[in-house]
């Protein structure tokens, strides 16, 4: 195993022996390259204590070549069980004693794919070990920094392209595939995964006017009119015009992991009263800024923010509108773009050194628009550190 892989996965099996299982069995597809440093179909399971071995089914021969961890062929699944318990005695049945236990990512894993799995180990416990495995891809590494780092300077360099060719008439859709042209080019995956059930992102969300203030199931404070109700979020082939904000909600993905961020723009002035939301969102930014530091607790952010939108008179509109407000300031990124922390009323976690967080206060007005400005930040030994380097505040344009 290569020195980064060793790390994490000491660190999960110390969450293992928190839970009181005798291992965990890895199967979906970002936390297995998380832990092996390959994408390929199977299972990897990961002890409490000793080594983990990589189950593949397909491709073999890929996973011998990428993985960092011990790779064998899956084989008959039927005969999987036996051979789990022959490598791992822990895992035999104890007669008179307690049945052994075993953590999956209950948040993530289909029932049908668990149902396969006792049946071939019947006599063990299932525990939900979805959390340990979140909190270990919590804290980054410096190579995991590396890969985000460029992820903001492609979107960086995507979005001052995009400007030179917003003007009024434009729509969301073409504006968006110059964005999406852009990072392509420079490395961008193609895709930003998401953990959340039946969530979807689609690069992220260019919408101007009353479109971006579209409400929709994605969980976010701005929706979106979208092409079709078969993907009712993001870019539409509304025109943009000119006085109404446009909000640039859009992220990149380098070498699997993602950069977040969010501007606001407008082709000329915003009518005054959004123009103070705008200024409002930054105020809420620049004072979760000051407080970005170990040891601070993530709902305390939360709390402050809601403070300060009551403060302003905007609570109304803060994160959404109605009941499609979202209760969150924001949220952990890396791999997927959901990742804990999560910056929300109920959670107690402290921030950290190696936490990656994306934090987006924004004001939506039905029918007017959405404001706001979103940054990554690394939070390090002494403070944070903006990731982002898109150029702040309002972008106004002639």
């Amino acid at each position: 195993m290569t020195n980064e892989h060793l790390q994490r996965v000491a660190r999960f099996q110390e969450k293992l022996k928190v839970l009181g299982v005798q291992g965990a069995m890895i199967t979906q597809n970002v936390d297995l390259y998380y832990f092996t440093g390959s994408m390929q179909t199977g299972y990897c399971f990961i002890p409490a204590e000793g080594e983990p071995v990589f189950y593949v089914r397909r491709s073999v021969a890929r996973a011998q070549e990428e993985a960092a961890v011990h790779t064998r062929p899956l084989g008959s699944f039927r005969a999987f069980g036996a051979e789990l318990v022959q490598a791992y005695p822990q895992l035999a049945p104890q007669a008179g004693g307690p049945a052994p236990q075993l953590a999956a990512e209950f948040d993530v894993l289909p029932v049908q794919q668990l149902q396969r799995l006792q049946s071939v180990l019947p006599h063990v416990e299932w525990k939900d070990g979805s959390a340990a495995i979140r909190e270990t891809r919590m804290i980054k590494s410096p190579s995991e920094l590396i890969c985000i780092r460029e992820a903001a300077r492609v979107i960086d360099a995507a979005f001052e392209d995009a400007m030179t060719v917003l003007q009024p008439g434009i729509t969301e859709l073409e504006l968006m595939s110059r964005i999406e042209y852009a990072i392509r080019r420079q490395g961008h995956l193609g895709i930003m995964r998401m953990r959340g059930y039946n969530q979807e992102i689609i690069t992220g969300m260019v919408g101007a006017g009353s479109a971006a203030a579209t409400p929709t199931y994605f969980d976010g404070p701005a929706g979106g009119l979208g092409l079709s109700p078969a993907a009712p979020q993001s870019a539409s082939r509304r025109p943009i015009a000119a006085g109404e904000p446009i909000l640039i909600d859009i992220g990149c993905c380098i070498g699997g992991y993602v950069i977040d961020q969010t501007r606001t723009v407008v082709l000329g002035a915003l009518p005054d009263h959004l123009k103070r939301a705008y200024d409002t969102a930054e105020h809420i930014l620049r004072r979760t800024e000051v407080m970005l530091k170990p040891g601070t607790g993530c709902e305390q952010l939360y709390l402050q923010s809601l403070e300060l939108a009551e403060e302003a008179g905007l609570s109304a509109h803060f994160m959404g509108y109605g009941d499609d407000q979202v209760k969150f300031l924001g949220h952990g990124i890396g791999l997927e773009i959901d990742e804990l922390p999560v910056l929300a009323r109920g959670f107690r976690y402290a921030l950290e050194p190696g936490m990656v967080i994306a934090i987006e206060p924004k004001f939506t007005f039905p029918g007017e628009g959405v404001v706001g400005i979103e940054n990554s930040y690394l939070i390090t030994e002494s403070g944070f550190e903006k990731l982002t380097t898109t150029r702040e505040g309002l972008i106004c344009l002639e």
